[in-house]
């Protein structure tokens, strides 16, 4: 169960960057969030109710404001990255990283899976870069600064699933509303300073309220698995979320799948089976 909450969190996860990404392409990219992480907010407000566990507790709403302002700075430094330097650098050096970061935590924190799930770890992690690799769009350089951006946003996300973990998981979705606050917070201070509205989101706000939904159920799947597996195992799991976004980009905007990036799909259903054998 551990294993296929997971792998539904990077669905999920890797769903809603779809709808957030052609939004993005409308809409100024810092607008896209602010309202998708209101939309996620309001959703979790409407299951609270049903879903509040044992109520507050302080270090689980402290874990969860803190992984919330960590994902919004992520966010922020990945979208310029983006912008600013070569997607195919970008992209998959963020998400090796964001998975890399809990990894590590998890095994400084004494956990100790087994060796076969080591090695399903270790074949991941290139699974993960080669499916979040895409053809560069232009020939700009990754510059120092788009590198330490793109490691800065990876470094975010990491600690984004490390924060989840961390939480006792008896709280209900407490956690993650904390961090829809804490994220909310930062990202309209942005949007403030920048001049941008979030009026501006009227042409895809269909996407831009689903992805938000999506997110937030992603959220959630993973606090679930984290609450019942091994930090090192679930998050390395959700961070194949790439995958259901090349899928999609495939299906629904026919863009072309590449060689290394069906390699990197054959590398991760090893690693994901070596995970669950040994799980």
């Amino acid at each position: 169960m551990t294993i296929v909450l997971a792998l539904a969190s990077a669905l999920v996860y890797g769903t809603a960057d779809f709808l957030g990404g052609l939004a993005s392409r409308r809409v100024a990219a810092v607008v896209v969030t602010l309202v998708s992480q209101g939309a996620g907010l309001v959703s979790l407000l409407v299951v609270l109710p049903i879903a509040h566990g044992d109520g507050l507790v302080g270090a689980d709403l402290a874990w969860g404001a803190a992984g919330g302002m960590a994902g919004a700075i992520a966010l922020v430094c990945f979208y310029w990255a983006l912008a600013a330097g070569t997607m195919s650098v970008v992209a998959p050096l963020t998400a090796v990283v964001s998975a890399v970061v809990p990894v590590v935590t998890g095994l400084a924190l004494g956990e100790r899976p087994s060796a076969w799930a080591l090695v399903g770890v270790a074949l991941a992690l290139p699974a993960i870069a080669l499916i979040a690799r895409e053809t560069a769009g232009s020939h700009r350089r990754a510059t120092r600064k788009v590198l330490l951006a793109a490691f800065v946003a990876g470094a975010g996300f990491g600690f984004f699933f490390v924060a989840l973990a961390r939480t006792s998981g008896d709280t209900g979705v407490w956690p993650l509303v904390a961090a829809r606050a804490a994220s909310i917070s930062l990202l309209a201070v942005v949007v403030a300073v920048s001049g941008h509205r979030p009026a501006a989101a009227r042409p895809a706000l269909a996407m831009i309220l689903t992805a938000g939904v999506l997110d937030t159920t992603a959220n959630a799947l993973y606090l679930a698995a984290a609450s019942r597996g091994l930090l090192s195992l679930v998050a390395v799991i959700a961070a194949l979320y790439p995958a259901s976004t090349v899928v999609l980009a495939r299906v629904v905007l026919g863009e072309r799948v590449q060689r290394w990036q069906l390699g990197g799909f054959a590398l991760a259903a090893v690693a994901v089976t070596l995970v669950a054998a040994s799980s």
